[in-house]
């Protein structure tokens, strides 16, 4: 088993309505740094864009009403890095999480680095949605 973090942020809207509003694939690029530096370009199942480390494909799950938004990640070298995210409902509001699972041989310091950098991508998302 891989070791993990789950990230979380609260954002105040309905989770249904934010749901809606971020879970199609082109909407990433607006606050998820890490993963794209540019426009997704689709593939047939595939998006690929830009990432910080150079071009990468990605895989969304489909459209559903449970505020599944996983996605799997491919740098380049062949092995899809899966990463689950969920919008859950809390009251008026909703929280957005994201599990990062420490890939093998990654050091705690680059695992501290992509946890900090999809909080500031999760910062991102709620400033993109509440200003």
């Amino acid at each position: 088993m891989l070791p993990s973090q789950t990230l979380s942020l609260t954002i105040p809207r309905n989770w249904v309505d934010l749901y809606e509003t971020i879970w199609k694939p082109d909407y990433f690029p607006h606050w998820a740094s890490g993963l794209s530096h540019s426009p997704l370009v689709q593939e047939g199942h595939y998006w690929k864009t830009v990432g910080p480390e150079g071009t990468v494909k990605i895989r969304f799950t489909d459209h559903n009403s449970f505020g599944v938004m996983d996605h799997y990640i491919d740098t380049g070298s062949g092995k899809e890095i899966y990463v689950p995210m969920r919008v859950v409902g809390n009251q008026e509001g909703a929280e957005v999480l994201i599990t990062l699972f420490r890939q093998p041989f990654m050091s705690d310091e680059k695992f501290k680095q992509d946890s900090e950098w999809v909080q500031r991508d999760l910062q991102a998302l709620h400033t993109l949605l509440t200003t």
